[in-house]
């Protein structure tokens, strides 16, 4: 190993020491001191000084050694702040996320109620342009009873159309049997006629001139029927 220099001799006794600020030193003179006072000869005035000289370093290191356990004492009290403060960091830290998620639902809460106002405005909006509930009722009355109105008139024009179709099933059954009497007169009429004799002929040219006439009553008769059948029969008013 190298020789060991002073720097490091030094170094050592200064980690050794720490802050005592030399009291191992004192301590070790100390004894020395008082070995060296236990064996020398000497006078008492040179042992009442080296008396005094070690109770001046002995008052010294009880005054080191007060310092230090009034640094140590310190440092416990320094300590147990710094505990509380540490708590009471803590405890602020716990109590800052209690704030925080509740500003969060406070932040949520906050959002759903402006949406709902935004949805309640929308609405409001659509409800304005559409007339109020008196409004509509009186719309909705107006429209039963336009349609009872409309419901009525169906039913009269069914009637009608139904009188209709029974009055021209009747007219044509009736043309059909005119139609069928006035071919079997004029058949009866032709035989008639083809059995007789001329002379007869001049004698029955009056009723055949009824028979013409009555049969253009029976065609008037027709066309009056067909007229009165075709013309509507009044309807009753509906009243509004």
């Amino acid at each position: 190993m190298g020789a060991v220099t002073d720097d490091e001799v030094i170094r050592k006794r200064l980690l050794i020491d720490g802050d005592g600020a030399g009291d191992d030193r004192r301590i070790n003179v100390l004894l020395k001191s008082f070995t060296k006072w236990c064996n020398a000869p000497g006078t008492p005035e040179e042992g009442f000084t080296q008396y005094q000289r070690m109770l001046s370093t002995l008052a010294q290191c009880e005054f080191s050694m007060g310092k230090t356990l009034m640094v140590y004492d310190m440092n416990l009290r320094e300590m147990e702040n710094y505990e509380k403060i540490y708590t009471n960091i803590e405890q602020n830290i716990t109590s800052a996320h209690e704030k925080i998620a509740e500003c969060k639902k406070e932040i949520q809460r906050a959002k759903r109620i402006r949406k709902n106002r935004q949805e309640y405005d929308a609405l409001a909006k659509v409800i304005q342009q559409h007339p109020d509930r008196h409004e509509t009722l009186k719309q909705l009355e107006a429209l039963d009873k336009e349609l009872q109105q409309l419901s009525h008139i169906k039913e009269n024009v069914d009637a009608k159309l139904e009188l209709r179709k029974k009055q021209f099933h009747v007219l044509l059954s009736t043309i059909q049997e005119l139609q069928q009497t006035l071919e079997n007169d004029e058949k009866s009429d032709n035989d008639d006629n083809n059995q007789e004799s001329p002379a007869e002929n001049a004698t029955l040219a009056m009723p055949g001139r009824s028979m013409s006439v009555r049969s253009g009553t029976s065609g008037e008769a027709i066309s009056r029927l067909i007229r009165s059948s075709l013309i509507p029969t009044p309807t009753p008013a509906i009243s509004s």
